[in-house]
């Protein structure tokens, strides 16, 4: 592998930063807004399926009311 001068990896590095396109701040808000939706999406999910396992094994067990 060939060996890199610290000049010529800083170029490189600015080079391909260059590249970078970041989103816009309407883009950055609107994914926020779908990761919540989709973390409460699953709280709900994954709590329905406790409940549902709680009383089916209390039912099971006999400890369910």
């Amino acid at each position: 592998m060939a060996k890199t001068s610290p000049l010529d990896f800083v170029q490189q590095v600015r080079r391909e930063a260059a590249k970078v396109t970041w989103p816009t701040r309407k883009e950055t808000g609107v994914t926020t807004l779908m990761v919540f939706i989709m973390v409460t999406l699953a709280a709900l999910f994954f709590l329905l399926v406790d409940q549902i396992l709680q009383f089916g094994v209390g039912f099971l067990l006999g400890v369910g009311g």
